[in-house]
């Protein structure tokens, strides 16, 4: 029985076959896509993706290890995983407004 969805700290966000983008925030999804919608039923990742995600919900295996053999079987199947836009620091916003430009001599 699935206790939890054994979440992710941070979602894994897949391009799917057709194109279209797809994210998973944990375990219990990630199994739910591998069990009733994965293109490819066999090899090594897809089966390690399965079981690692298996023991994620039962709590003997950490999330994070699910995680990375989902990726990996993702990769393995033509799905690569889409790096999210890293976001851009914000600038103090005490003091001046004015930017400030630094010039070679």
């Amino acid at each position: 029985m699935r206790i939890n969805n054994a979440p992710w700290m941070r979602p894994v966000t897949i391009r799917l076959q057709c194109g279209l983008e797809r994210s998973f925030g944990g375990a219990y999804d990630a199994l739910d896509f591998l069990e009733n919608e994965w293109p490819l039923r066999n090899g090594e990742p897809y089966d390690r993706a399965v079981k690692t995600c298996c023991g994620a919900l039962n709590g003997a295996i950490p999330s994070i290890i699910a995680r990375e053999a989902f990726v990996a079987a993702c990769l393995e199947a033509d799905m690569p995983a889409v790096l999210a836009p890293r976001k851009a620091m914000r600038q103090p916003t005490s003091g001046s407004s004015r930017t400030t430009r630094y010039t070679a001599n």
